[in-house]
C-alpha cells in the first residue's frame, strides 16, 4: 500500500501547546520499540529503503518503506509477527527479518536489484529506536456521507546505536498521515496545525536519522539538482509537466531545508537550498500559463527566501572560505564574526516563518493533486515550451547587446563618468545574468521534450556553454559583490584593504573571459 505523510519538526517554544492538542481524552499512547536493518554498508539506505521489525504495543510488526514520490508518499508493506516466534529469536540474539514475504507484492520491484537470498545474509541490526507514540484520530464528513481521516502521531523518543548504546540521537517529531478520504484535507489540517505550532517541514526518516547516527553525522550531505529524477515524457501535457519540474525542484528544497531547521549551519546546504528556489523561480514564472493552480502568491514569499538566504550565504562564505585562501596569501586576518551575528534573520529564521513553510506545503499539494482536471489537460507541453524558450533567447539576446553597448560607453567615456557608467553596467550585467540563469533553467527543463534524437549532441553542446557562461558571469558577479563587502569592511578595520584590492585586480581580468564565453554560446544554434 501507498503511505502518504507529512513530517513536522516541533520548536521548543511550541511544544507546551502542541502536547495540550496531542494528549487529549480521545488520543493513544503506545510505546514502540524498533530494530532497524541494512548492510554494514548501508545498501538499502543508499536505495531508498528502510527496513524493521516494530513492537507496537503488544504486537510485533515487520515492514518495509520505499520507493514513492521522494517528498511525501512512499510505498509500505506491514507484516503482523508471531509474537512467541520473535520473542524466542531475541532471546537467542537472533532477530532477523524475513524477506521471503515481500515475494510477489508491489514492495517487490524495490529490491529487484538486490539478490535475496544474498541480502539476507549480509543484513544487522545498525540501530533500534524507543519511541512514545501519542496517536490522535482527526476526522471531517464528507458530502458522499463518507469521512476523511487523519492519523495525527506524535513521536518523542531516541535512536540509540546498535553497538554501542552510548551513542544517541534524540526524536521530537509530529506526521499527519491520510488513513481515508481527500488529500486536500491533509494538506488543510497540516496547514492550520503549522500556522498555530510554527511546525517545520522535515523529509529526514527515522531511518535516515539511524543512518547518521551510525556514520557519526548531524545531517545529510547537500542535496544537489538531479534531472534525472525528472519524471516527464513526450507526450506529457503542459499541466503535468509543471508539476513534474515542481516536484523536481521541491526535491532539491526539501532535503537542505530540513538540514537547516533541524540545525545545520553547512554553507552548502544554504547554496543548494537557494539554487533550488532560484529554479522553482524561475519555472513558476516561465510556466506560469502552464497551469490554473498556481497560486501567485507563492512567487514573493520565494523572493524574499531567497534574497535572505543570499545576504546570510555571502558574510558565511567570506569568513569560512574567502578569508582562510587570502591569509594564506599573506593577507592579514579580518574578522567576519560580528557582522555575520549581526544579520537579524539567520538561515533557520528565514525557514521557520510560517509563509515560506505554508507556501512548501501547497507546492507539495500542487505537485501531488490531479493535473488531469484542469482546463489545459490536452496541450501538449512540448508545443508551449518552443515558445517559451524563444521568448526567453529573444530577451537574452536583447540584454546582452544592451550590455555590449554599455561596456564600449564605459571604455570611450572614462574620466568623470567612470563611476557612473560602471554603476549602470554592473546593473546590466546582472540583467544578463539573471537571463542566463532563467535560459539554462527553462532549456533544463524542456530539453527532454524538445531535444530531437538525432540533435541530442547539439542540445548537449548549446546547455554546456549556456552553463560555462553563466558560471562565468556568476563569478564576475560574486567578485564584484566581494570587493564591495571588503571595502565597506575597510572603514571600520583597516586589514581589509587587502581584501578589496585583492578582488579589484581579480575584477580587472574577468571580462575578456565573459566575452569568449557569451560570444561561443550567441554562436551556438539552439536545439529546439
Amino acid at each position: 500500500m501507498q503511505e502518504i505523510e507529512l513530517k513536522f519538526l516541533v520548536p521548543e517554544s511550541r511544544l507546551k501547546g502542541l502536547m495540550r492538542q496531542t494528549h487529549v481524552k480521545s488520543s493513544q499512547t503506545t510505546q514502540l520499540a524498533a530494530h532497524y536493518y541494512d548492510t554494514t554498508d548501508q545498501q538499502l539506505a543508499q536505495a531508498g529503503i528502510g527496513l524493521r521489525i516494530r513492537k507496537e504495543g503488544d504486537t510485533w510488526v515487520q515492514t518495509i518503506k520505499a520507493g514513492g514520490d521522494g517528498i511525501a508518499a512512499r510505498l509500505e508493506h506491514n507484516a503482523v509477527l508471531d509474537n512467541d516466534q520473535v520473542q524466542t529469536m531475541l532471546n537467542n540474539n537472533e532477530l532477523m527479518p524475513d524477506l521471503t514475504i515481500y515475494e510477489d507484492t508491489p514492495i517487490a520491484t524495490a529490491l529487484a536489484e538486490f539478490k535475496i537470498t544474498k541480502l539476507a545474509k549480509t543484513l544487522t541490526r545498525l540501530y533500534v529506536t524507543g519511541v512514545e507514540r501519542t496517536t490522535r484520530l482527526l476526522t471531517e464528513s464528507n458530502e458522499n456521507g463518507t469521512d476523511n481521516r487523519i492519523e495525527m502521531a506524535y513521536d518523542q523518543g531516541e535512536i540509540i546505536h546498535g553497538t554501542d548504546d552510548s551513542l544517541r540521537k534524540d526524536i521530537q517529531e509530529i506526521e499527519f498521515e491520510l488513513v481515508s478520504g481527500d488529500l486536500d484535507f491533509l494538506f488543510t489540517t497540516a496547514k492550520t496545525w503549522c500556522k498555530r505550532y510554527k511546525l517545520c517541514l522535515s523529509t529526514v526518516t527515522k531511518a535516515e536519522n539511524g543512518g547518521l547516527l551510525i556514520n557519526g553525522q548531524n545531517h545529510s550531505p547537500a542535496v544537489n539538482v538531479n534531472l534525472s529524477q525528472l519524471k516527464i515524457d513526450k507526450d506529457s501535457s503542459a499541466t503535468a509537466f509543471i508539476r513534474a519540474v515542481v516536484h523536481n525542484c521541491l526535491l532539491q528544497i526539501l532535503p537542505n531545508s530540513s538540514a537547516i531547521v533541524a540545525g545545520s549551519t553547512e554553507d552548502n546546504h544554504i547554496l543548494q537550498l537557494r539554487i533550488g528556489i532560484d529554479r522553482l523561480r524561475t519555472a513558476l514564472k516561465a510556466f506560469a500559463n502552464f497551469s490554473n493552480e498556481i497560486n501567485p502568491e507563492w512567487l514573493p514569499i520565494l523572493n524574499q527566501t531567497a534574497t535572505l538566504l543570499s545576504d546570510y550565504y555571502q558574510l558565511a562564505y567570506i569568513n569560512a572560505q574567502i578569508e582562510p585562501e587570502l591569509q594564506s596569501l599573506g593577507a592579514p586576518v579580518v574578522d567576519w564574526t560580528t557582522d555575520i551575528e549581526d544579520i537579524k534573520i539567520t538561515p533557520i529564521n528565514t525557514l521557520q516563518a510560517n509563509d515560506f513553510q505554508i507556501t512548501l506545503l501547497e507546492l507539495i499539494a500542487f505537485t501531488m493533486s490531479d493535473s488531469s482536471i484542469e482546463p489545459q489537460t490536452d496541450q501538449l507541453a512540448k508545443d508551449k515550451l518552443e515558445k517559451t524558450l524563444a521568448k526567453q533567447y529573444k530577451k537574452f539576446v536583447k540584454t546582452n547587446k544592451k550590455t555590449d553597448k554599455v561596456t564600449d560607453i564605459e571604455l570611450v567615456s572614462g574620466g568623470a563618468n567612470a563611476s557612473t557608467d560602471t554603476a549602470y553596467d554592473d546593473q546590466s550585467e546582472s540583467e544578463l545574468l539573471n537571463q542566463l540563469r532563467n535560459l539554462r533553467y527553462i532549456g533544463e527543463f524542456s530539453a527532454p521534450l524538445l531535444s530531437k534524437k538525432k540533435a541530442k549532441k547539439k542540445t548537449k553542446r548549446w546547455l554546456k556553454r549556456l552553463i560555462k557562461a553563466q558560471k562565468a558571469l556568476e563569478q564576475l558577479n560574486d567578485d564584484n559583490q566581494y570587493q564591495k563587502l571588503y571595502e565597506v569592511k575597510s572603514k571600520t578595520d583597516a586589514n581589509a584593504l587587502y581584501g578589496a584590492g585583492w578582488f579589484a585586480a581579480i575584477l580587472t581580468g574577468d571580462q575578456n573571459h565573459i566575452d569568449v564565453r557569451l560570444a561561443k554560446f550567441a554562436d551556438s544554434s539552439t536545439f529546439w
